[in-house]
C-alpha cells in the first residue's frame, strides 16, 4: 500500500538505530493486514530527545519504539507511564493518544510470550536468569509472577540486592540472586528448568563466547538467549548439542514487537508474518 495523506506513521528512535529490525517486522505486519501505515527508523541524539517527543506530538506520529540509549531518558517527556514501565524505569513503546504520550515496556512480556509460545510451562519451575541490566530486569519482573523460583546471577554484584529486594516486595520471596561465577552456575543448573541469557555475551562480533560451559547443559533444560545476532549463539549451539530445547533471541524480538503492535493498533499481531520477515532479514545479513 502506497503512503498517502492518511497514512499513519510509526517508528523507532535510538542512537544508533540503522541496524534495527523493527521496520522489517512492523512493515511486514502492516502489509499483511493491509493497513495504511508505515514504520520508519529515526536516529535521535540524546540532546535532541525532548525535541523528538515534541515532534511526535506535533506531527501526529502514532507510535514509537524506543531503543538504547533513550529507554529511561524518555520518561520525563511522557504524560503517563504504565506500572510495569514505571517499576522498570524503562520505556520501549510510546503510544500517541490524541497528543497524550503513554509509555509502556514490552521487553518482559516479549520474553514471557516467547517462552509460552514455544510450549514452555512456567508454573512450579525454577528459572536461572543471567544478567542484571535493563533487559534482565524486565524479564525478571515478567517471570517473577509466573514461576516458583527465580535466580538472578550477574557479573557485577552491585545491582543484584536492589533488584531482588524490589521484586520480592511484590512477589513474596520467590527471587534470589548472586554473583555470576562457575560455582553458582554449577549449583543452580543442577535443578534449573529454564536458563535465560539476558546479557550481551555471544553477540556479534563476540560470538565465540558463552557464559555457560557445555558440560553444565542437559537435555531436560530449556535455554533461551536474548541475543539474535548471530541467529545461533555459542550458547544456543551448545544447548542443541546437549539435547536441550532452544529458544532463540529472535523469538523475544518478535513477541515484544507484537506487543507494541497490539498496543498501537488494537489488532492481534500476525506473529508468523513477523517471524518470517525477521528470519529472512537476518539470514540475508549473515550470508
Amino acid at each position: 500500500m502506497k503512503p498517502s495523506g492518511k497514512t499513519k506513521v510509526y517508528g523507532v528512535i535510538g542512537d544508533p538505530v540503522a541496524h534495527s529490525l523493527s521496520p522489517t517486522l512492523h512493515n511486514a505486519a502492516f502489509a499483511a493486514l493491509k493497513m495504511d501505515c508505515i514504520y520508519l527508523a529515526f536516529q535521535v541524539k540524546s540532546d535532541e530527545l525532548e525535541n523528538a517527543l515534541r515532534g511526535m506530538r506535533s506531527l501526529g506520529i502514532a507510535g514509537l519504539n524506543v531503543t538504547m540509549p533513550h529507554k529511561s531518558a524518555v520518561i520525563p517527556f511522557l504524560d503517563e507511564v504504565e506500572p510495569t514501565a514505571g517499576f522498570l524505569e524503562s520505556v520501549n513503546t510510546i503510544s500517541n493518544n490524541g497528543g497524550k504520550l503513554l509509555g509502556f515496556s514490552t521487553d518482559g512480556i516479549g520474553a514471557l510470550n516467547a517462552l509460552k509460545g514455544n510450549g514452555v510451562k512456567l508454573s512450579d519451575k525454577k528459572i536461572l536468569l543471567l544478567g542484571g541490566g535493563g533487559t534482565a530486569k524486565a524479564i525478571a519482573y515478567a517471570l517473577a509472577a509466573e514461576v516458583t523460583k527465580l535466580v538472578i546471577l550477574n557479573r557485577s554484584p552491585q545491582k543484584i540486592p536492589y533488584l531482588t529486594e524490589s521484586l520480592n516486595r511484590q512477589f513474596s520471596g520467590r527471587v534470589t540472586g548472586g554473583l555470576l561465577e562457575p560455582s553458582a552456575l554449577l549449583k543452580n543448573l543442577k535443578d534449573a528448568d529454564v536458563l535465560i541469557n539476558a546479557t550481551s555475551v555471544g553477540m556479534h562480533p563476540d560470538d565465540a563466547h558463552s557464559l555457560v560451559e557445555p558440560n553444565l547443559l542437559k537435555s531436560s533444560l530449556t535455554v533461551m538467549d536474548v541475543v539474535y545476532n548471530p541467529l545461533e549463539t555459542r550458547l544456543v549451539k551448545d544447548a542443541k548439542k546437549a539435547g536441550a530445547q532452544v529458544i532463540s533471541g529472535v523469538e523475544m524480538l518478535i513477541h515484544q514487537g507484537a506487543a507494541s503492535f497490539e498496543i498501537w493498533t488494537g489488532k492481534p499481531a500476525p506473529i508468523e508474518v513477523m517471524r518470517k520477515a525477521a528470519l529472512n532479514k537476518l539470514v540475508g545479513a549473515q550470508t
